[in-house]
């Protein structure tokens, strides 16, 4: 998993960045076409940011008394709605210099453009803050935003010990017997059992002589077996759950138990490309992320290449000693 560089995510600070961007957009406008409506955008946003702060403080207070927790949530709906109210003011005060300046010119086109993408971003937030805290309404996983600058964040859940969640996409990476990454697939909204198939008939159209390729059991799914020997003498495929007495044969089988041991050597690879950089990604935008993973692969096998002929020279000296 590779985590994209994002604050954590709340309704509230996603609806403050989303209110920053428009309201500059708009200051940045009015001084494009010279006009004096968000003049004041330092003393607008300050008052933004006020009431978002207002808005952490009394979600950080904590009590156990149930008079102090009745108290607590009828602060938390007071101070959301002085913080929605004012957000609302300045998306009307925003629409209506879009409406204006709309069709002004190729830079005004721009500029509206982008306030209209922010001002849509921040009436999202504030729908979802209007049905959760004073509806009840939990909101479905859907239709939530994780980051509004980097839209590709995903919100994953590894079951890890001591981490409950994760920003970031998922990486799936193929390994060789001499710690050479072969291929490589940055999944957009992709889990493990969805690449399974993909990303073996993508590697296979690179590398045709290979025979065999183990599969964490999270790769796993019904129909994958079939498919997966079609293209590769041995499938190594742990399956979920119960196993059928052909599943147990074919898992207890000697090569198929021998290619399973090899398997947790790729941890090192992950370790590895943690290690070349690929721990958070700091460019911006997929095509940032896809270059960065590409790049941390690049210098991974490099450093693979290194080693190797390291330890040639080293045989190759004892040898002529």
């Amino acid at each position: 998993m590779v985590k994209t560089d994002v604050h954590y995510p709340t309704d509230s600070n996603l609806l403050w960045d989303a209110m920053r961007k428009m309201i500059k957009l708009s200051h940045t406008l009015c001084d494009h076409v010279g006009i004096t409506t968000f003049r004041q955008a330092k003393y607008n946003l300050k008052q933004v940011k006020r009431r978002f702060h207002r808005v952490r403080r009394v979600h950080y207070s904590t009590s156990r008394d149930p008079r102090k927790q009745e108290a607590k949530k009828q602060d938390i709906q007071h101070v959301y709605r002085s913080y929605l109210g004012v957000c609302g003011e300045y998306i009307q005060r925003s629409a209506l210099l879009v409406d204006a300046y709309s069709s002004a010119g190729i830079t005004e086109m721009a500029l509206c453009a982008e306030i209209c993408r922010y001002s849509a971003h921040a009436k999202r937030q504030i729908d979802q803050i209007q049905r959760r805290i004073f509806h009840g309404e939990k909101i479905p996983h859907g239709e939530k935003v994780f980051s509004l600058f980097q839209d590709h964040t995903e919100w994953i859940c590894k079951g890890k010990a001591g981490v409950s969640q994760e920003l970031g996409v998922r990486v799936a990476v193929v390994e060789d017997q001499h710690r050479f990454i072969l291929h490589h697939r940055v999944m957009y909204g992709e889990t493990d059992e969805k690449v399974t198939v993909p990303l073996i008939e993508q590697m296979k159209a690179r590398y045709p002589k290979v025979r065999s390729c183990s599969f964490d059991k999270g790769f796993y799914a019904p129909e994958h077996q079939g498919r997966l020997e079609e293209l590769i003498d041995l499938v190594v495929l742990p399956k979920k759950g119960r196993r059928s007495r052909v599943d147990q044969q074919r898992e207890e089988d000697a090569e198929f138990q021998q290619e399973r041991r090899r398997h947790s050597g790729v941890e090192s690879a992950i370790h590895g490309l943690v290690a070349q950089g690929l721990g958070r990604c700091l460019d911006h935008g997929r095509h940032g992320l896809n270059r960065y993973v590409a790049l941390s692969v690049l210098s991974r096998n490099l450093h693979t290449l290194g080693n190797l002929l390291l330890k040639r020279e080293q045989v190759h000296q004892k040898t002529a000693g």
